[in-house]
């Protein structure tokens, strides 16, 4: 199983709607992606490690698929819709990475 990770960094002032990204973006994203996506989570970024120190990112979501050719087969074909979607939600430029799920408890 792979996850792919959608992280935005914390900036000061930055724009970032919850609402429209759990209710309309990620909804959006599961339709448009069907059974490759498994499932999701979406995270929203309290602190860093020190109390009273901003998070790293903002907010992010990890979406898990079977492996890395599912992922692609089924995230491709919509890439322009789902990128031209972030402004709706955010100012931030996402850090995307792909890992490889070893262990899920």
């Amino acid at each position: 199983m792979i996850k792919v990770s959608v992280m935005y960094p914390y900036q000061e002032g930055a724009r970032f709607d919850f609402d429209y990204y759990q209710n309309k973006h990620m909804t959006l994203l599961k339709e448009l992606m069907g059974d490759a996506c498994l499932k999701y989570t979406v995270e929203k970024g309290l602190s860093g490690a020190t109390p009273g120190t901003p998070p790293a990112y903002l907010g992010q979501c990890h979406i898990y698929c079977e492996s890395l050719e599912t992922f692609g087969a089924s995230f491709v074909p919509h890439a322009e819709v789902l990128n031209g979607d972030i402004p709706n939600y955010t100012d931030l430029t996402p850090v995307v990475q792909i890992s490889e799920v070893l262990i899920e408890v």
